[in-house]
């Protein structure tokens, strides 16, 4: 949090923690299972490896007695379609692409499907801008918000930096952190990669000015789909 006020970042509202949240999670799994949408799994992730997606193991029978379940919403099969603003309209059949999906790790812990999808409904967000990593799990999040009746939020997906052979950037490899003590080359260079045209000028300029520059100039449609630029690192 520190480090998003450096480089200018605002938000509403106070800090809320999904440790917090749990009772807001089980209302939703108590009306899932109430219309019989989920079920215990007993499968682990080894006995899933070679799996591209779930083979519905445990669908229509119980877990295996004295082992540890993880619940599972049922999907059937059908189209998800939605319009991003940025990659533009994208379908899936998430029955296909991943079939029956976890809400609760067999630790008991929500997964980020449920939890992102009850936090978003609750804080009454209504757009969403993210990475495009995240592109093929949006109909999943759809699929869920239709189950439990939420509105669905509209999305768009900025295209992300990679390392050089194309996966994402992780502080356990050599990416570059970003450097909080001097925030306006970092914000310069993104704001270039979203399709904005920072002039020389701003260099030497305050991060509040940067940001009442770039918010005066903002155009989505300026967001490019991909990007060819990667970040390396000798370090």
């Amino acid at each position: 949090m520190r480090t998003l006020e450096r480089f200018g970042f605002e938000w509403d509202g106070g800090l809320t923690r999904q440790q917090d949240r749990g009772e807001h999670y089980a209302a939703a799994l108590r009306s899932l299972a109430a219309r019989n949408l989920t079920f215990e799994c007993s499968c682990s992730r080894l006995q899933l490896d070679d799996e591209l997606r779930y083979p519905g193991t445990c669908r229509e029978r119980a877990g295996d007695p004295g082992t540890k379940t993880a619940t599972r919403v049922r999907v059937e099969p059908g189209h998800i379609f939605f319009t991003d603003r940025i990659q533009g309209t994208y379908r899936q059949d998430v029955s296909v692409a991943a079939g029956d999906l976890i809400l609760r790790r067999r630790d008991r812990i929500v997964a980020y499907l449920l939890g992102v999808v009850a936090d978003d409904a609750a804080q009454g967000v209504t757009h969403i801008v993210r990475g495009a990593d995240l592109l093929d799990n949006t109909p999943r999040q759809i699929y869920l918000q239709r189950l439990l009746g939420y509105p669905q939020p509209t999305y768009a997906h900025v295209p992300v930096l990679t390392e050089p052979d194309d996966t994402k950037l992780a502080k356990s490899r050599r990416s570059v952190r970003v450097c909080a003590n001097s925030p306006v080359p970092e914000l310069l260079s993104v704001f270039s990669l979203l399709g904005l045209q920072p002039p020389r000028e701003l260099d030497s300029a305050a991060v509040s000015e940067l940001w009442a520059w770039a918010k005066a100039q903002w155009s989505i449609q300026r967001v490019p789909r991909r990007l060819n630029l990667r970040v390396t690192s000798s370090i």
